[in-house]
């Protein structure tokens, strides 16, 4: 289990991404619940607002060189407002420079919820994501945004449509070209700015196999955030990652891969320099899955290059109580069974130069499909990383 790991990159450990994200951020994880949305992945998820409908295809669909395939025309994005749908959309200044491309993406527009007074629409309500799914649409049409919002309100303030579902407030149309020779997934992580530059809100979106060559239309959507923040400004282009779409990790909605086994990694959790990520293997198959061990690693960084000078270690050699400590033994999953293995490590920073490596490269089982994690690790100069063995997740308390 031991392995080096070449330190490319960072002068400065960053934080983990993936774990302080705040609510409104992050990939749709698992399908709905309560008339809602789960989001976040895993046990610990969190219901958010039913995602407006649109003629878009499904999180894990892949992108149609046919612009009317699998999409519903839109009126423009310039058409007034109806009486029953007084909530109209406007445009905003675009960025520019790095904030408006990079790595692929570029930022097409920027809009705003406003009422029939040309008032944006606020609320201090937790906020949402339309997150985990693509428009499937490339560079040759763009049509506008979506319609049927009506006069209908939430106690909170914000407009409901005839669905039921709440309108993102503000949102950022893009664009992701696969300079790739194979076909990728991308993650964009946007950052929402007040007039003063200050961070309003995050939202991320996955575009799913876009193939090389190609280019895809996308966006995402700020809900509502807590407490009373300063209206958008400007949106930025915070992190753009991609993986193979043939190791693109796969979180419960969506086909079942041909392995039989979703696999993905959560949000994690830290506190005091202690980073804490499971991954997360359901058998999704109609066999008996077998785990035996510990998940192999191998560390990549920015360009998806294996580091080296990182040690692999057993979970408890970084910290106990985290749940990835423990011996391992052999587990039988059947169908639907799921289970967890622990990944866990401290970005102390002392002499030598820091490592941030964000993909991991995972082989739950030996012989099996290998799938391209995004856990962000910001290793400090500490040169290892934790894992622990496979347990049943009814066993891990997660």
């Amino acid at each position: 289990m031991n392995g080096a790991v070449p330190a490319r990159g960072a002068a400065a450990a960053v934080a983990v991404t993936a774990v302080l994200l705040v609510t409104g951020c992050g990939s749709e994880q698992v399908g709905p619940a309560a008339g809602g949305t789960r989001t976040g992945g895993g046990p610990s998820s969190v219901t958010a607002d039913p995602l407006c409908p649109s003629g878009e295809p499904r999180y894990g669909a892949a992108p149609t060189d046919d612009p009317s395939a699998g999409t519903v025309p839109r009126p423009p994005r310039n058409t007034p407002a109806s009486p029953a749908s007084p909530m109209s959309r406007r445009s905003l200044p675009l960025p520019t420079g790095t904030a408006a491309a990079r790595d692929g993406v570029r930022i097409t527009a920027l809009t705003a919820l406003v009422d029939g007074s040309g008032q944006e629409s606020r609320s201090s309500a937790e906020g949402h994501t339309r997150d985990g799914e693509h428009s499937g649409i490339d560079d040759r049409t763009r049509d506008g945004e979506r319609s049927g919002i009506d006069d209908r309100t939430r106690d909170d303030g914000r407009s409901r449509d005839r669905h039921g579902c709440t309108p993102a407030l503000f949102s950022a149309d893009f664009a992701v070209t696969n300079h790739e020779p194979s076909a990728m997934t991308y993650t964009v992580t946007l950052g929402f700015l007040s007039s003063s530059g200050g961070a309003v809100g995050t939202a991320e979106r996955t575009v799913v196999g876009v193939g090389p060559g190609r280019t895809v239309r996308s966006a995402a959507e700020l809900g509502a955030v807590p407490g009373d923040p300063p209206a958008v400004a400007g949106v930025s282009i915070m992190k753009v990652r991609g993986v193979p779409a043939a190791e693109a990790p796969a979180n419960g909605d969506g086909p079942c891969p041909a392995s039989g086994v979703r696999l993905y990694a959560d949000q994690g959790d830290a506190a005091m320099g202690l980073r804490v990520v499971g991954l997360h293997l359901e058998n999704c198959g109609t066999g008996t899955y077998r785990l035996d061990g510990r998940p192999r690693l191998r560390i990549l960084d920015a360009d998806r290059k294996p580091v080296t000078g990182v040690s692999i270690v057993r979970g408890e050699d970084i910290a106990t109580g985290t749940g990835a400590d423990g011996t391992p033994r052999p587990l039988a999953l059947h169908p639907g069974e799921r289970a967890l293995a622990v990944l866990t490590w401290r970005n102390t920073t002392q002499a030598g130069t820091a490592v941030d490596a964000p993909y991991v490269r995972v082989w739950p089982a030996p012989g099996a499909r290998p799938v391209l994690v995004t856990p962000e690790l910001d290793l400090g100069t500490t040169a290892k990383l934790g894992v622990g063995p496979w347990k049943k997740e009814e066993d891990t308390g997660r």
